[in-house]
């Protein structure tokens, strides 16, 4: 019987903070939404602990997840990326996050923000939101999709109700928590 993240995480010294601090907890800022769709992103085939290992080299790299300046990122920053071996050297995965941050410019030109976006689209089934960010962004599939929206408090899932955080989070009333009412769109 393997464990679940609430029961692994606690006992980890790279899982713990995360999952006690952030995961699922509702994100606002659209520099840390940024960063978790990167940091998604990056994760995919790999462990998120990886990920959790480097996660302070990818911020060094794309310049704190700053999304106007990543968005600016031409040949140049993305051979620097490619070289750097603190962080994921694929170069779908640079690639993705140079576009997508492109992307997220364009949508808080018309949202105001990337969260008002995700707010405007929200609630949605885990297959439409998939759906979405297929046609949004580059390199978002399903899993980094779900875990995205999860982790950011768009869906359910991250905790559970057994787990001492989920009250922290529940007080904070996600997104999830609010459309757990309402069917979710298609």
């Amino acid at each position: 019987m393997s464990l679940t993240y609430c029961q692994f995480a606690p006992t980890h010294t790279l899982h713990q903070p995360y999952h006690d601090e952030e995961y699922g907890f509702p994100v606002d800022s659209d520099t840390a939404l940024f960063e978790r769709l990167v940091l998604e992103i990056n994760q995919a085939g790999l462990s998120w602990e990886t990920i959790l290992r480097k996660r302070g080299n990818f911020k060094r790299a794309f310049d704190g997840f700053d999304i106007a300046r990543v968005a600016a990122y031409g040949d140049e920053e993305r051979q620097r990326l490619l070289a750097d071996a603190g962080i994921i050297r694929n170069r779908q995965k640079v690639n993705a996050a140079i576009e997508n941050a492109r992307r997220i410019l364009i949508l808080q030109e018309e949202f105001g923000s990337f969260a008002a976006w995700l707010d405007h689209h929200h609630p949605l089934s885990r297959e439409a939101w998939t759906r979405l960010f297929k046609k949004t962004f580059l390199f978002t599939g399903g899993e980094i999709v779900n875990e995205f929206l999860m982790s950011t408090g768009y869906l359910p899932g991250a905790h559970e109700p057994s787990c001492p955080i989920y009250p922290r989070v529940a007080a904070l009333s996600p997104a999830w928590m609010s459309a757990a009412e309402q069917p979710p769109a298609s």
